[in-house]
């Protein structure tokens, strides 16, 4: 059935592969994001695209009229870098998710997901690069990633209430590293796979084969690409669970493997410098994927290996492109 769709925050990454994806569905979708929309990391000429300050009340109602569905995709956010160093930036969010809530239950929303984190997880269980995969329950008793995750978390609560109290009928949804062509990938705001495949192209491209690894390179992470974290939020709207769910894939890999991987891709071996006073994170962190499989019959598919190539070769495009003066996106 076609419906009004609002995608808050469509200006960014995921944002805008989901917007793509409705509109090849038939959906009249709204795009809102604060951003110019020159800085849009995909601009759908077939979509309504506001550019609003969804931090702001009465942007939210503006955005969220007339929606049947609101998929809140719009935050401060970042790679570690950003998130540590940007925390008050990170937690002003939280009028964001407030304002939406209010709209989506004053203006008669059908459907809500609040896009959350796995930076909700207790830091305590995430000391060991040979993590044991986060379940959901493992948000408690809280100690989240301070700044950013403490938002995430308190927003996840919002979304319950609301739920409880007046009836919003939400959907919340725990990211784990989400990666992919059309995102972030220089600047102070990208995630390790786009960082990495922008590092090894920049040693290519200036000969210098030396590369900065920030901490030791034994990190662990999961990473999640952009194709099955669009599935994952398709399934669970078309589902009735509406507690917090992981979306991630259970590959857990360090951060030296990773660089393995797109050194591999790219056919070079570069001579690797640590950085051992870089903004880290946790240890180790992966998605326990019990219950998504047990909730959705399904888990994110695409190995790394097969995700990194796509996504090394469309920022190769992409530097090219700035390298010869063309506008890029990064």
């Amino acid at each position: 059935m076609k419906q009004r769709i609002l995608v808050a925050g469509g200006g960014g990454f995921i944002g805008g592969q989901l917007a793509r994806v409705l509109l090849e569905r038939g959906h009249e979708v709204v795009v809102a994001d604060v951003k110019p929309t020159e800085q849009w990391y995909q601009l759908h000429e077939a979509a309504e695209n506001l550019v609003l300050n969804l931090e702001e009340k009465e942007a939210c109602y503006e955005a969220t009229k007339g929606c049947d569905t609101v998929f809140n995709l719009a935050c401060n956010m970042g790679g570690m870098g950003f998130i540590e160093n940007n925390k008050a930036l990170c937690m002003i969010s939280v009028l964001i998710n407030t304002h939406m809530l209010m709209a989506a239950r004053d203006l008669g929303v059908k459907k809500y997901l609040y896009s959350s984190s796995a930076c909700v997880y207790n830091g305590e269980k995430q000391t060991d690069a040979s993590v044991t995969a986060l379940k959901e329950s493992d948000a408690y008793p809280a100690m989240p990633e301070d700044g950013y995750g403490w938002e995430k978390l308190f927003s996840e609560r919002m979304c319950r209430h609301f739920y409880e109290d007046y009836g919003v009928d939400v959907r919340i949804v725990r990211f784990h590293n989400v990666y992919g062509p059309f995102g972030t990938w220089d600047g102070g705001r990208e995630k390790a796979p786009a960082a990495m495949c922008r590092k090894v192209i920049e040693a290519i491209d200036s000969g210098n084969h030396d590369i900065e690894i920030w901490g030791d390179g034994e990190q662990t992470r999961s990473f999640m690409y952009i194709d099955d974290c669009v599935t994952g939020l398709d399934k669970l709207m078309a589902s009735d669970f509406r507690e917090p769910i992981n979306l991630g894939r259970s590959e857990l890999v360090s951060i030296n493997r990773l660089l393995d991987i797109v050194e591999e891709i790219a056919g070079v071996k570069l001579n690797r410098k640590y950085k051992l006073d870089a903004p880290l994170g946790v240890r180790g962190r992966n998605s326990d994927n019990t219950l998504i499989k047990e909730k959705l019959g399904w888990e994110p598919e695409v190995d790394l290996v097969t995700g990194m190539k796509k996504t090394y070769e469309w920022i190769k495009q992409e530097f090219d492109k700035r390298k010869r003066g063309e506008h890029v996106i990064q």
